[in-house]
């Protein structure tokens, strides 16, 4: 007979840290959410935006580069001062087995952080992963070009990289909404990826995803997509992993090119075994028959009629 120690903890532990202003403001939108299981950190030059940030643990990078004052739209700073403070960057973070680097490129902080604190995650053994987001069209020529050399930089310590362009979302919600509101939807496209993600190995499925699957797949190093679809009625199954897999809101990746899929299912008893079989169908017949595919099960009868389907491709591209 097999006895297990119930004192031995059995979850992966999981970060998500939040870097320069765009990272903190997705953290703080996470932590509203009440993401479970995870644990958030924020790391920026401005010592008013930590302030102000929800996160439990909090560090101030640069202080005696910036005073406190920021980066001032200069990636260098960004990374100095994260490089001042790389022994607190690796207290904070080590121990984890699955990170998350959250940042806004194009800025000076994030922009020139994001990189170094990768780096330092890589270091800790753990599985990296950064979601990004890309800054609008009218910010500038100049801006765009930083984004892009932050984002070749990032490519170089993490495992698979999510990459959210903030035009994408505007032409989602519309020329009407208000400039107030134009930066929330980003924020929530990142607070969904990590989600999406961390939900797979944190919730408890009927056919359960675990953080060794999760790890199979998205350390197969490269650009990742994330979609999430819903499916109601007759034809619920097919309406939900074919929303999934054509998210607009993402760098445009056809999943035919990924090397790793990670897919899960959620729907309430009502769910058939040919709902299951449909979802299995449309994800093998659109990915490469080489790609590895793990797909998990999860019951949540408050669904009633409708079926939830999370896709997370990896392995885009060339590898990292």
């Amino acid at each position: 007979m097999f006895e297990f120690d119930e004192t031995i903890e059995q979850s992966a532990v999981i970060k998500v840290i939040g870097v320069g202003g765009g990272g903190g403001n997705a953290v703080n939108t996470m932590v509203a959410h009440d993401i479970h299981k995870v644990d958030f950190i924020v790391a920026n030059t401005d010592a008013q935006a930590l302030r102000a940030s929800k996160a439990t643990s909090k560090i101030q990078l640069g202080r005696q580069l910036t005073k406190g004052l920021g980066a001032g739209t200069k990636p260098e700073i960004g990374r100095d001062a994260a490089l001042e403070d790389r022994t607190q960057l690796t207290d904070a973070l080590k121990g984890a087995d699955l990170v998350f680097i959250a940042a806004g490129m194009g800025g000076g902080t994030g922009t020139g952080a994001a990189p170094v604190i990768a780096e330092v995650v890589r270091e800790t053994g753990a599985l990296t992963v950064g979601v990004v987001t890309k800054p609008f069209t009218y910010e500038g020529k100049a801006k765009s070009e930083v984004a892009e050399l932050g984002i070749n930089e990032l490519k170089k310590h993490v495992d698979s990289l999510i990459i959210i362009p903030n035009d994408r979302l505007i032409s989602q919600a519309g020329k009407n909404m208000s400039l107030f509101d134009a930066f929330k939807p980003s924020d929530d496209v990142l607070r969904q990826a990590v989600q999406g993600i961390s939900e797979l190995i944190t919730t408890e499925g009927f056919m359960n995803l675990d953080f060794a699957d999760v790890k199979t797949v998205m350390s197969v190093r490269g650009m990742a997509m994330m979609g999430i679809g819903i499916g109601t009625g007759e034809d619920k199954a097919s309406t939900a992993v074919s929303m999934a897999i054509s998210s607009p809101l993402l760098e445009d990746n056809d999943i035919s090119g990924s090397k790793g899929v990670l897919v899960n299912i959620t729907g309430s008893s009502s769910m058939t075994m040919d709902d299951y079989n449909t979802v299995n169908r449309i994800i093998a017949e659109r990915v490469h028959e080489s790609a590895i595919i793990k797909i998990g099960v999860v019951r949540d009868d408050s669904l009633g009629d409708t079926i939830k389907v999370t896709v997370i491709a990896t392995g885009f591209g060339d590898r990292f």
